[in-house]
C-alpha cells in the first residue's frame, strides 16, 4: 500500500511539475513574440549608449521601466514606442532601457545592479516610466515623467513633442 501511495504521489508530483514547465515554456514564448514586433534596438548600458551616440551624432533616449508592475509604462510602451510614428523617429536617437522589474527572473544580477546605479544617477525620483534625453557627451539636456493610462484618448503628444525637440537639435 505504501509503495503504491509513493507511485501515486510522484505521479501527481511530475504532473504538476510538467505543467508548470509547460507554463514557463509557454510564457517564454509569449514574451519573445512581443519583443519581436518592435524592430527597435535597445541597449541596456548608458556607456556603450553614449559611446556609439559620439560615433554617430545622435542624442540617448533612455526610458526607465518597470516592465513588470508598472501599468502606465505597459501602456506606454504599446501606445508610444510600439507605433510607426516612433520607430520613424528612432532611428535618430541611441534608444536605452533601464528596467527595473520585481521578478528576479527578468534580468540578470548584475544587469539589475547596474540598473539600479544608473537609476540613483539619472533618475533620483525614481519615477516610472521617465524618459531622459542625454546628449552626444551623455549631459542630460532634457527630461519626461509620467504618462497617464488612465486617460481614454492615451495621448502620446507631449511624448512627439519632446523627442522632435532633441532629434532636431
Amino acid at each position: 500500500m505504501k509503495t503504491i501511495l509513493s507511485i501515486l504521489l510522484l505521479s501527481i508530483t511530475t504532473y504538476s511539475f510538467s505543467q508548470e514547465v509547460y507554463f514557463d515554456d509557454e510564457v517564454e514564448e509569449t514574451v519573445i513574440v512581443e519583443e519581436q514586433k518592435s524592430n527597435l534596438n535597445w541597449l541596456t548600458n548608458i556607456d556603450e549608449a553614449i559611446a556609439l551616440s559620439k560615433k554617430n551624432s545622435k542624442p540617448i533616449l533612455i526610458y526607465f521601466n518597470g516592465s513588470d508592475w508598472c501599468s502606465p509604462c505597459v501602456v506606454l510602451k504599446e501606445d508610444f514606442f510600439e507605433t510607426p510614428e516612433f520607430e520613424k523617429r528612432a532611428d535618430k536617437l541611441i534608444l536605452v532601457m533601464i528596467d527595473y522589474p520585481r521578478r528576479k527572473d527578468i534580468l540578470s544580477a548584475s544587469q539589475m545592479k547596474y540598473n539600479r546605479e544608473m537609476i540613483t544617477k539619472y533618475n533620483k525620483s525614481k519615477t516610472f516610466p521617465k524618459l531622459i534625453m542625454l546628449n552626444k557627451n551623455g549631459n542630460q539636456v532634457g527630461k519626461l515623467s509620467g504618462y497617464s493610462s488612465f486617460n481614454t484618448y492615451h495621448d502620446t503628444s507631449h511624448h512627439y513633442k519632446f523627442v522632435d525637440k532633441y532629434i532636431s537639435q
